[in-house]
């Protein structure tokens, strides 16, 4: 059981260490990828989304840190997905991944969607693909939360907004890490 505990702990340090990498890093946005973090994470909250939810949310751009995504081509979603999974669970993983796809399903099917976007998210729009449903994404049982965690991520974009500390996400990825481990424990 003490190994358990600090595996769990471990990752959540782990994760607190990315989440502070990502302070005065910017992607051509008017916050740095740590205040865009917690204030995704934030909107989740305040939404009364799920622990998973609220994590992917803190986390779905985390290949923008330098202890991450600097060396590879992959797609920053890719990478979310990639680094999740195997940390927090399959839907942490899937949900923090699905945020392109999701931003994609928004242009197409939303009019005026397009017309609130950042000038930055415009532009990495048309290195995405542009505006797409993929039916097997829409069929997928949590592509609705994937639409949530994407409005969130357009909403935390506000210099000085507030927002949860990475103290507060951490409490989050505890509680996901201990049920992640639980389920994987399961016969």
């Amino acid at each position: 059981m003490a190994q358990s505990g600090a595996v769990n702990e471990d990752v959540v340090v782990e994760t607190g260490e990315l989440l502070w990498s990502l302070r005065d890093v910017f992607d051509g946005e008017a916050v740095d990828e740590l205040d865009h973090a917690l204030q995704a994470a934030g909107h989740a909250m305040a939404a009364g989304a799920d622990d998973h939810l609220v994590l992917a949310a803190a986390l779905h751009d985390l290949a923008r840190s330098p202890r991450v995504g600097e060396d590879s081509s992959a797609p920053h979603d890719l990478i979310a997905r990639q680094w999740l999974t195997p940390r927090y669970g399959e839907r942490v993983g899937w949900l923090a991944g699905a945020h392109v796809a999701a931003k994609r399903y928004l242009v197409a099917t939303d009019p005026g969607y397009a017309t609130r976007l950042s000038p930055e998210s415009v532009t990495t729009l048309r290195r995405q693909g542009g505006a797409a449903v993929d039916p097997a994404w829409v069929s997928h049982p949590w592509w609705r939360d994937a639409v949530r965690l994407r409005r969130f991520d357009d909403r935390a974009k506000t210099p000085g907004a507030p927002a949860p500390s990475v103290d507060d996400v951490l409490v989050v990825a505890r509680r996901v890490r201990a049920l992640h481990l639980g389920e994987r424990e399961r016969p």
